[in-house]
C-alpha cells in the first residue's frame, strides 16, 4: 500500500528527466535520508510487480525505470481508481489531517469534542490545536468560522450558501475515495444518482443551447448533488429578495426550473424557490457566450461594452507593470472578454470555481500568473469582489497563450555558419539548428573561413563558427563545437532570446546570501528587506507590498523555490536578491530552500523576458535548485546559473 510520502516520491520520480538525490527527496518530504531510503526500498518492491523499478544511480540519485509499459500503465490506472491503493486509514501528514478536519466539520451539524477528534487521528491535543489554526484559516476564506462551546466542543457557524460553496470545494470536488474513518459521518450519493443528475443537466443544456465547459458541467452536477443531499436533511439556501428578483429576470432561471423539475421527479424531493434561483446562479456563473463564426464583429455583439472596457483597462495595467507587448493582441482581448462575461456573475454572487490546473499554471507560466493577478486587481476595483487564485489561473492561461503567440510572430534572428571541416559538418550544424530552433532562427548560409571576408554581413545578427575567429567583425561570433552539444545550444539560445546583457547583471554578488539560518518566511523577507534598505535599493514600503502580494497568492512554486516580489514597484532599478537556506522552511503549504526576491524598476520599459525565462528554468529543474542550495560561494553559485 502506498503511503502519502511514497506517493510524493513516486510523483517526483515520474516527473524527473534526470536522477533525483535522496537528500532532495528528504528535504521535500521533511524527513531524514534514511527514511527516504526505506520508502524507496518499499516503493521499488511494490513497483517490480507492475512493470517498473527504481534505479539507484551511483553519486546521482534515484531514477524510475520502466520494463513493461502496458503493465505499468495499467497499474497507474488502477492507482487512480482504487480506494485501497490511494488512501491510508489514518491521516498522518499535517495536510492530510487538515483536509480530514475540514471535511469532518463541514459534514457535522452538531458540536465535536476535541478529545474525540484527537482519538480518531491518534494525535495529541497540542498537535490538534496546531492543525485547527490552519483549518480556521481555510474556512475563513468562505466566511465560515468554528464556534466553541465549553464542554461541547466546536461546530461550524455559517449561512447555508457559504457552507454549500465550501462543501463543493473541499468535500465533493476534491474528494478522494472515502476511507473507513469517514463512513460514520458521510453517506455520499451513489454513482447511479450522480449519473442521473448529470443526464438531466446534459439534456437541458443541449435542449436550451447553453454552452458550458466540461469543468463547468461537473461543478453544476456537484452543486445539484449537494442541494439534493442538504434538502433531504432539512436545510435550504436563503437568498436576499433583491438577489432573487434579479435572478428571476434571467433566461437561465427557466433552464434551472426545467432542471429542478426533472430532478424532483427523479428523486421525489421538493426544491423551494431559493434553491431554483441557486441553480440559476450556477448557470449564470458557468455559461459561455455562443458566438457565430462570422468573425470579430459578430463576437463583439455578445460582449457588453463594460466587459471589453474592463479587459482593455486590465491589459493597460499589465503592460505598464510587466511590459509584455500583448496589450493590443485582439485575440487576447476577445478571449478575456468572453471569459469574463460569465465570470463576472460568479464574482458578483461570491461563487467559487475550482481550477484543477492551478498548480501547473503557476509553475509553468509564472509571468502569465503575475499578469493574471494584475488583471484580478483591476476587476476587483471595478466590481468590488475579490478574485481568488482559481480564477486568476484561468485568466493566466489566456495571457500565456498571447505571450506564446508574440514569441512565434517575432522576426527570427539571422545567422551565418562558418566551418573549416567542409560542407558535411556545416550541413550537420545547419540541421541541428533547424531542429532545435525551428522558425526562431534563420540560417542565411554556410561558408568556409577563408571565404568569410567576401561575405555580405548586412542583415546578419551573428555568426556561428566551429573555429575561433581572431579578427574584428561587424557582428558577434559564437564559437561552438562541430558536433553541437547542450552548452553550444545554450550559447546560441542567449542571442536568439535577445539577451543584451549578461545574466550576472541580474545576480550581483552583494545581493546573494548563501546558507542562511532563517526559520520562517517572515524572517527571510525581513532579512532581505533590511539588506536592501541598507543599500538604498528599495523604499520602506517595499516589505508591506511583498506581504500584500503574498496575500493574493503564495509565491512558493514547489521544487523548494519561492520568488516573492512587491505587488507594485518600489525600486528605481531591476535586480534579483537571492537567499538560500541551510534548512527548508514552510512557505504557505510548500517547503522552500531557495528564495529569490524580484524587484522591477518603476515604469520599466526593459525587455525582461530573458530574466523571466531564467527564473522559469530554475523553478522547473530540481537538479539546478539542489546545486544552488549547496553553493557556498558566489563563484560556485554563478557557475550553476551560467550552465
Amino acid at each position: 500500500m502506498l503511503t502519502s510520502r511514497m506517493k510524493n516520491i513516486f510523483r517526483e520520480l515520474m516527473a524527473a528527466e534526470t536522477p533525483i538525490t535522496g537528500k532532495y527527496l528528504a528535504v521535500l518530504n521533511q524527513v531524514s535520508s534514511r527514511t527516504i531510503r526505506e520508502d524507496i526500498k518499499a516503493l521499488d518492491s511494490l513497483l517490480i510487480d507492475h512493470g517498473a523499478y527504481i534505479d539507484s544511480v551511483m553519486r546521482q540519485g534515484y531514477k524510475l525505470g520502466i520494463m513493461e509499459e502496458p503493465l505499468f500503465r495499467s497499474y497507474l490506472k488502477k492507482l487512480s481508481t482504487e480506494d485501497a491503493e490511494l488512501e491510508t486509514i489514518i491521516p498522518k501528514m499535517p495536510e492530510e489531517r487538515i483536509a480530514y478536519l475540514v471535511k469532518r466539520f463541514l459534514l457535522s451539524d452538531g458540536y465535536i469534542k476535541l478529545e474525540e477528534l484527537a482519538d480518531e487521528m491518534y494525535i495529541s491535543k497540542s498537535t490538534l490545536q496546531n492543525d485547527l489554526n490552519q483549518v480556521k484559516k481555510m474556512l475563513a476564506v468562505y466566511d465560515i468560522r468554528l464556534e466553541s462551546r465549553p464542554n461541547y466542543g466546536l461546530r461550524v457557524n455559517a449561512d447555508e450558501l457559504k457552507r454549500r460553496f465550501c462543501m463543493a470545494e473541499y468535500i465533493f470536488v476534491r474528494e478522494e475515495p472515502v476511507n473507513e474513518l469517514f463512513k460514520p459521518h458521510f453517506s455520499s450519493l451513489s454513482q447511479e444518482e450522480l449519473d442521473s443528475i448529470l443526464a438531466v443537466v446534459m439534456e437541458q443544456i443541449q435542449e436550451n443551447k447553453v454552452l458550458v465547459s466540461d469543468i463547468a458541467i461537473n461543478n453544476l452536477v456537484i452543486h445539484l448533488a449537494i442541494a439534493y443531499k442538504r434538502i433531504k436533511e432539512g436545510y435550504n439556501v436563503t437568498l436576499h429578495s433583491s438577489d432573487i428578483d434579479e435572478i428571476l429576470e434571467q433566461k437561465e432561471y427557466k433552464v434551472a426550473q426545467n432542471i429542478v423539475r426533472k430532478v424532483q421527479e427523479k428523486f421525489a424531493v421538493h426544491f423551494p424557490l431559493e434553491e431554483v434561483a441557486y441553480i440559476a446562479m450556477h448557470l449564470l456563473g458557468t455559461k459561455i457566450a455562443a458566438h457565430p463564426e462570422a468573425g470579430e464583429k459578430a463576437v463583439q455583439q455578445v460582449i457588453q461594452k463594460e466587459i471589453s472596457g474592463l479587459v482593455i483597462k486590465a491589459l493597460e495595467r499589465i503592460e505598464s507593470k510587466l511590459n509584455l507587448g500583448i496589450q493590443n493582441d485582439q485575440e487576447l482581448i476577445i478571449a478575456l472578454s468572453l471569459h469574463l462575461k460569465p465570470a463576472v456573475n460568479r464574482y458578483r454572487y461570491g461563487m467559487n470555481i475550482r481550477n484543477p490546473m492551478l498548480e501547473d499554471i503557476k509553475v509553468n507560466y509564472p509571468v502569465a500568473f503575475e499578469a493574471g493577478i494584475l488583471a484580478g486587481m483591476t476587476i476587483n476595483e471595478a466590481i468590488g469582489a475579490v478574485i481568488d487564485e482559481n480564477e486568476i489561473g484561468y485568466l493566466a492561461l489566456h495571457i500565456a497563450a498571447a505571450i506564446e503567440r508574440k514569441k512565434s510572430t517575432s522576426v527570427p534572428k539571422r545567422c551565418l555558419i562558418v566551418c573549416a571541416s567542409g560542407l558535411g559538418t556545416a550541413q550537420l550544424i545547419y540541421y541541428k539548428l533547424k531542429s532545435q530552433f525551428g522558425d526562431g532562427l534563420e540560417v542565411a548560409g554556410t561558408t568556409e573561413y577563408y571565404k568569410l571576408k567576401n561575405c555580405e554581413l548586412a542583415g546578419i545578427d551573428f555568426i556561428i563558427s566551429s573555429i575561433p575567429i581572431q579578427e574584428e567583425l561587424a557582428v558577434p561570433v559564437i564559437v561552438v563545437n562541430a558536433i553541437l552539444g547542450e552548452p553550444d545550444i545554450r550559447k546560441i539560445e542567449k542571442y536568439i532570446l535577445k539577451e543584451q546583457q549578461h545574466i550576472s547583471a541580474y545576480f550581483q554578488e552583494e545581493l546573494i546570501f548563501l546558507g542562511q539560518e532563517l526559520r520562517t518566511k517572515e524572517q527571510v523577507l525581513e532579512f532581505l528587506h533590511e539588506k536592501l534598505i541598507e543599500r538604498g535599493l528599495v523604499d520602506e514600503g517595499c516589505l508591506q507590498a511583498v506581504y500584500e502580494r503574498e496575500r493574493v497568492a503564495p509565491t512558493s512554486f514547489g521544487n523548494l523555490v519561492a520568488i516573492p516580489h512587491p505587488i507594485t514597484p518600489h525600486s528605481t532599478t531591476t535586480f534579483l536578491t537571492v537567499c538560500t537556506l541551510k534548512k527548508p522552511i514552510m512557505w504557505k503549504e510548500k517547503p522552500v530552500q531557495f528564495v529569490c526576491l524580484l524587484n522591477v524598476m518603476k515604469d520599466s520599459q526593459e525587455d525582461l523576458q530573458v530574466m523571466y525565462d531564467l527564473l522559469g528554468r530554475i523553478i522547473h529543474d530540481s537538479a539546478i535548485v539542489e546545486r544552488l542550495t549547496k553553493a557556498k560561494t558566489y563563484e560556485e553559485f554563478m557557475k550553476v546559473i551560467a550552465l
